[in-house]
C-alpha cells in the first residue's frame, strides 16, 4: 500500500501520512463528502485536533464509524473516536504535534448537510 506523505513527524511518533491508495483514497473521500452533505452540522477544530458532529440517525452513525475504521487504519497518528448521544452523533479525531496541524486542515471543504426539518 502506498503511502501519501501529509506533513513531516511528530514526536517520535508514526509519520503524518495517509497509507490509502490513491484509489481508496478518492473513495474514501466521496464517502465522507456523501455523509456530511447528509447529516453533518459542525466541524471544529480543538486544541487536540478535530471534531466533526452530525445529526443521530442510525445509518449515519453506522456510515460514521465505518469511515473512522478505515481512518484508524490508515492514519494511525490519529485517534478517531466516534459517540453517539440522543440529539448527536460526533466524531472527535485526536493527535498531537504536526497531527493537529494536518487535522485542522482536513475536511474544510465539507459542507454540513440541511437542516433537519421539525414536523
Amino acid at each position: 500500500m502506498a503511502t501519501h506523505d501529509i506533513t513531516a513527524q511528530h514526536g517520535g511518533g508514526p509519520p503524518v501520512a495517509c497509507a490509502l491508495t490513491p484509489a481508496d483514497l478518492a473513495a474514501q473521500a466521496t464517502r465522507w463528502r456523501q455523509l456530511a452533505a447528509q447529516a453533518m452540522t459542525e466541524r471544529t477544530e480543538t486544541g487536540y485536533g478535530l471534531r466533526l458532529t452530525f445529526r443521530t440517525q442510525p445509518s449515519v452513525a453506522d456510515e460514521l464509524r465505518r469511515l473512522a475504521a478505515v481512518e484508524n487504519q490508515c492514519c494511525p497518528w490519529a485517534t478517531w473516536t466516534v459517540e453517539t448521544g440522543a440529539q448527536q452523533t460526533v466524531l472527535d479525531v485526536r493527535s498531537t504535534g504536526d497531527g493537529i496541524t494536518t487535522l485542522h486542515t482536513m475536511f474544510t471543504g465539507l459542507d454540513p448537510g440541511p437542516a433537519a426539518s421539525c414536523g
